[in-house]
């Protein structure tokens, strides 16, 4: 098969599957009698992460730490530029206590401790391991402080992800939910494999480096379950779970995702230099300016959000015709 057909299915097979473990996933601990909203905050962030895991699992044990790195940092870019950006152009997003306290400085701090990382042009086992303890730690704090929200906040992920009281969690439909959980991880490893194979051939074959590939397609593809989330919450005005979204995948991107990828073999994953000095601090440059622009009459505007999108066309732009 064709290694553009290979990705193209591939790409479909995650964002297909990802759909199914959010879907599935949150029914599941919805019948396990989860809040909506610690569901919204953990199950849902990093289940719109599991592409980003299958194919940094599959990508380092084949020896392509490139591809996952720039996945990762391509994916954090996309997320906080285009999409961020898409949803503010819609409608000017509120930052609300939580986000500014918490989830904006976890994810800058997260975002300068990778790029410190990998400066040395490894990211080691046990340096995986240490990020994969702060995305523990992160996840027990944020569910703490989700179970202390305000009852607006609350509301709407009650919206979102509550089982409406006409259809109860039965025993059967447990289970279903549980093998729809089950099926899409299936699909995404499946379809991690296929992208995975598909990007290192047309790397091979185009002389590309699978860095780029991994900031450009593979990024923008495996960023669609965010996409949807965000700016399906952004139109319904749930702006909460909208920047809630954005922000927690960013972290688990960065702490459990690439914490995981980073343990998976022995040798830890090399970092090329094009991704240690320009991709990864382009990754912090993104996260710091969010600072401002969050703290400045605590929201972003949508002059602001066109502005983030416009910044991301410079940079695909510079990725598409100086790296390509």
């Amino acid at each position: 098969m064709p290694d553009v057909v290979l990705i193209l299915v591939g790409l479909v097979a995650l964002v297909g599957g990802a759909e199914l473990i959010v879907r599935g996933g949150s029914k599941v601990a919805a019948g396990l009698g989860v809040a909506p909203i610690i569901i919204g905050v953990t199950v849902v962030s990093i289940g719109t992460s599991t592409p980003e895991l299958a194919i940094g699992i599959e990508a380092a044990t084949q020896g392509n730490g490139s591809l996952a790195i720039g996945n990762i940092a391509g994916t954090n870019v996309v997320n906080l530029l285009l999409i961020l950006g898409l949803s503010a152009a819609l409608r000017p997003l509120e930052m609300h206590t939580q986000t500014l306290r918490l989830d904006l400085p976890v994810m800058v701090g997260a975002a300068v401790l990778v790029a410190v990382l990998a400066w040395g042009g490894n990211i080691s086992r046990g340096d995986g391991v240490l990020l994969v303890a702060l995305a523990v730690v992160y996840t027990l704090v944020i569910v703490r402080i989700a179970r202390r929200e305000r009852p607006f906040v609350k509301q709407e992920y009650d919206r979102e992800y509550a089982t409406p009281a006409d259809t109860p969690e039965t025993p059967s439909r447990f289970v279903l939910h549980g093998a729809l959980l089950l099926v899409g991880i299936v699909i995404v490893v499946l379809g991690a494999d296929l992208l995975v194979d598909g990007a290192s051939g047309l790397a091979r074959a185009r002389g590309i480096s699978e860095a780029v590939i991994g900031l450009t397609i593979v990024a923008i593809g495996t960023s669609a379950p965010e996409l949807v989330t965000t700016v399906v919450s952004t139109v319904r005005g749930e702006r909460d779970i909208a920047v809630g979204n954005l922000l927690g995948s960013s972290v688990f991107n960065l702490l459990l995702i690439l914490g995981i990828t980073a343990a998976v073999p022995a040798g830890g994953i090399a970092v090329e230099q094009d991704l240690m000095r320009i991709d990864l601090p382009v990754m912090v440059a993104v996260a710091l300016l969010c600072v401002p622009v969050f703290y400045s009459g605590r929201r972003v505007s949508r002059a602001e959000g066109i502005g983030f999108m416009a910044l991301y066309g410079i940079y695909l732009t510079y990725l598409l015709t100086a790296r390509v």
